[in-house]
């Protein structure tokens, strides 16, 4: 009951603050919250993000890094976000490891902070600024994922990947399970052989393109991944929901997927000892490691996207008040 209280009325409630600059603004002044933040994102520069790879990698994790921002509303911003990508990649290349045909480290790229969403030329700013990104990785032998952002972006988004993938062809992309448009999604890139990273979603949508009801999400979540397990791709199981994370053992027996066929990834601060544990029984866990100053969007859809990463925001919040 509390759980469907929460995704009924304080998610979408949650998701509304996401997008206010003043609260924003606010909340980055404020020291309590930055030192909350923490819990979720372990820094703003490149040597925080490569403490973190370091610390994960000894665990025996593997790790996709996120340089945070989205949205980008001009130009030089854009080239930031490239820039800052370059120093990062030019820091994990002294990191990289020879492992097969998976790669442990890796970057996640939202295209909305490359461009995408410009006036003018977006899509082709944004598709030119990730293959230069694309070339800096394939030199430094690590992997890019690009992020999925709000439905309105879905379909320039896939098209910006299928173009990148000719040139790429290890190239991940990330579909959503809320959307109703994504069995299809599943179906064509599984067919293609790409890397795919399933999550349920975390944005607020309306329900002429998503499902709202958390039953009816993990449902679509389960029929995706059966889709991706069938296909000829790398199914990466991104979600902390107990359900999903114990239906993946049989679901890859089926369809004769060893444990390195696929692989299960987590947020960096959710569930950790869930983390470990799945990475001591064989299995290659991804952990994804944001870290930037633009962390404000991020950490508030993560509050929104369980009651328990709300409860321990509130509680430390308290803590650190007295």
């Amino acid at each position: 009951m509390m759980t469907e209280l929460f995704h009924r009325v304080a998610r979408p409630a949650i998701l509304a603050v996401s997008r206010s600059d003043g609260l924003r603004r606010t909340a980055e002044r404020l020291p309590v919250t930055r030192q909350v933040v923490h819990r979720f994102v372990p820094g703003e520069s490149v040597a925080d993000a490569m403490n973190s790879v370091e610390q994960l990698r000894y665990s025996g994790r593997l790790v996709s890094i996120d340089y945070l921002g989205e949205d980008v509303t001009d130009v030089d911003t854009a080239n930031v976000t490239v820039d800052a990508y370059t120093t990062l990649l030019d820091a994990l290349a002294t990191r990289s490891e020879a492992a097969g045909t998976v790669r442990p480290l890796e970057v996640s790229l939202k295209l909305s902070a490359l461009g995408q969403a410009l006036p003018r030329d977006g899509e082709k700013i944004a598709l030119e600024n990730a293959h230069a990104i694309c070339e800096r990785a394939q030199r430094a032998g690590v992997w890019v994922t690009v992020d999925a952002e709000d439905h309105t972006t879905t379909d320039a988004t896939l098209s910006i990947v299928r173009e990148l993938r000719a040139d790429f062809d290890w190239l991940g992309t990330v579909l959503q399970s809320y959307l109703k448009r994504t069995h299809a999604d599943c179906e064509e890139f599984a067919a293609s052989g790409a890397r795919i990273r399933l999550c349920k979603g975390a944005y607020e949508e309306p329900a002429s393109v998503a499902y709202r009801d958390g039953d009816d999400v993990t449902d679509s979540y389960l029929r995706c991944l059966r889709v991706l397990m069938a296909g000829t791709g790398y199914p990466m199981v991104a979600s902390h929901d107990p359900e999903i994370i114990a239906a993946v053992p049989a679901m890859a027996r089926e369809n004769g997927r060893a444990v390195d066929d696929f692989e299960y990834q987590m947020l960096y601060g959710i569930r950790d000892g869930e983390q470990l544990r799945l990475a001591e029984d064989g299995n290659r866990v991804r952990v994804y490691v944001p870290f930037g100053t633009q962390w404000y969007g991020y950490f508030v859809r993560r509050l929104a996207e369980r009651p328990a990463n709300l409860t321990f925001f509130l509680r430390a919040l308290a803590e650190r008040r007295h």
